[in-house]
């Protein structure tokens, strides 16, 4: 089914939570692989009638019912499986992992790198890991830009498409980044932010949002998120209200069983009767 079910390599961790352990089957519908204001799924992305759509959380369904879309189901986000999968040991934390809008291949980012750097400095409290997309990463200037700042500046790598270059590791390897980290922090609400409050950091949305080339205002674009995710933008937020909203916005209330996510993805049995059976683990 379609390539982006396998960004980030989402579908490898849910096939390990499903006790597949070779290479993920391909799912038998559109994951959702980001969050967003809209529907889950990407504008760009023409679907099939009658294909599932897998979404992350009831909110997010509830758009999708509104917006016309049919054969929806909440399975939850990857990453709150990842968490299930991975519990945190006790572990030091410090500093911030920042995370600057990215751009993508059909478009690039468009603002001040250094005004962003000056608002980083003058915020954060302790040492700065700039975690930059991997179109960033790629281009030296902007990478050195963070770096003559005195960050310390790393990629998660790349989030693989068509089926080319996938990297089951990338979500264990942004987990083992946010949990060295006491908080995340962004200058626009993203994956990202939610992904490390759910694990434990302190998270922060501030800064010059920038723009992409050409960026349209989909669902109500920055106006919308600065109105309804008011509580999850600051320099500094209620750590129990973003926890709240972290989960809401994940689905980490509402992990399928293993046997019940198989069964929606057209997925086999496991070889072996050692298939974990975990549901809610994130809520408690």
């Amino acid at each position: 089914m379609h390539h982006a079910n396998h960004y980030y390599g989402h579908s490898a961790v849910l096939a390990r939570y499903c006790g597949l352990d070779d290479e993920a089957p391909r799912i038998q519908g559109y994951l959702q692989h980001g969050w967003n204001i809209g529907d889950g799924l990407a504008p760009d992305h023409e679907f099939v009638p009658g294909v599932p759509k897998f979404l992350w959380s009831e909110r997010v369904r509830r758009r999708a019912w509104s917006l016309g879309r049919r054969d929806v189901y909440v399975v939850g986000a990857p990453w709150a499986y990842l968490l299930a999968l991975e519990p945190a040991a006790p572990a030091e934390r410090e500093g911030t992992i920042w995370y600057p809008f990215h751009g993508w291949e059909g478009q690039h980012v468009l603002g001040s790198h250094d005004n962003l750097i000056a608002e980083i400095k003058a915020t954060e409290p302790g040492p700065v890991t700039v975690c930059l997309y991997w179109q960033e990463y790629r281009d030296k200037a902007v990478r050195a830009t963070y770096e003559k700042a005195g960050f310390r500046v790393i990629c998660h790598g790349y989030r693989g498409g068509w089926w080319k270059d996938l990297d089951p590791g990338f979500l264990y390897r942004q987990l083992a980044e946010l949990r060295r980290h006491s908080r995340v922090a962004s200058n626009r609400l993203c994956s990202a932010v939610f992904y490390g409050t759910l694990a434990g950091c302190a998270p922060a949305v501030y800064g010059d949002p920038m723009q992409l080339e050409n960026e349209k205002s989909a669902f109500g674009g920055q106006a919308r998120i600065l109105r309804e995710w008011s509580d999850m933008i600051g320099a500094e937020v209620d750590l129990e209200t973003a926890r709240r909203v972290a989960v809401a916005e994940l689905g980490a209330d509402r992990l399928l069983p293993p046997a019940e996510l198989r069964r929606l993805f057209g997925w086999p049995a496991p070889r072996s009767t050692a298939a974990i059976e975990l549901t809610g683990v994130l809520t408690s």
